[in-house]
């Protein structure tokens, strides 16, 4: 997050609301090669919805220069906690695979 918000500053970006995670963007699909290796499950849009707002926190404090405090990301960690949903009880199943159809 820190890295693309950065980015986005280096390339005129000049509001936190310019900013958009989709499917299609390379931020979705960093992620999703993180977290999906095997591109198993399609991402869920309360994903890309929290990783919008995470990218706008980071972005918005950086451009604020918050960045200069050692302690910084405390902040966006308690915004985007909030944020936090259960894990599905099929995603927690040993073969949880072939029980989790796409969106």
């Amino acid at each position: 997050m820190e890295k693309f918000s950065r980015q986005a500053l280096n390339d005129g970006v000049l509001s936190a609301e310019m900013l958009t995670v989709t499917r299609d963007s390379e931020l979705a699909r960093v992620l999703n090669q993180h977290y999906n290796k095997a591109n198993d499950y399609e991402i869920p849009s309360k994903f890309l919805e929290v990783s919008q707002i995470t990218l706008r926190e980071f972005f918005s404090a950086i451009s604020r220069g918050c960045d200069a405090d050692p302690s910084w990301k405390k902040s966006i960690y308690k915004i985007i906690c909030k944020l936090e949903c259960n894990i599905p009880d099929t995603f927690k199943s040993p073969h949880s695979l072939p029980d989790t159809v796409h969106e």
